[in-house]
């Protein structure tokens, strides 16, 4: 996914991964989000690029998927939702992680199993 959405713009992916681009006005030290029409061209591409994730991300999902993320109001927090619903959370990658060595350790031949009995 990564490699398909670098290739159309870098500035996508990292929409996926940093969020949408909200171009601020500097008042006073504090930062406001600066309106829409006062926006230059460069920071109009840049805030594109949060839509154009999130219409490849809605493109490809079926209906359930869509339905998952239908809430999210970033591509960033659309993406983040899917891995953790594929991949689940670091916890849970170490848990099954350690499911699969710990299956990997007990495995053993039976006395008079052979090889050819052990593989199906």
């Amino acid at each position: 996914m990564k490699i398909c959405v670098e290739s159309l713009d870098k500035g996508i992916w990292d929409a996926f991964e940093n969020g949408p681009i909200i171009p601020k006005l500097e008042n006073d030290g504090s930062s406001i989000e600066k309106p829409w029409s006062q926006w230059t061209d460069a920071e109009n591409k840049k805030a594109k690029f949060d839509c154009i994730a999130k219409n490849i991300i809605t493109s490809a999902l079926n209906s359930d998927e869509f339905f998952r993320i239908s809430h999210c109001a970033s591509a960033k927090e659309m993406w983040d939702t899917l891995k953790v619903t594929h991949e689940g959370t670091n916890d849970v990658k170490r848990a099954r992680k350690h499911i699969v060595i710990q299956e990997y350790e007990m495995f053993i031949m039976l006395k008079g199993e052979s090889i050819v009995e052990v593989e199906k």
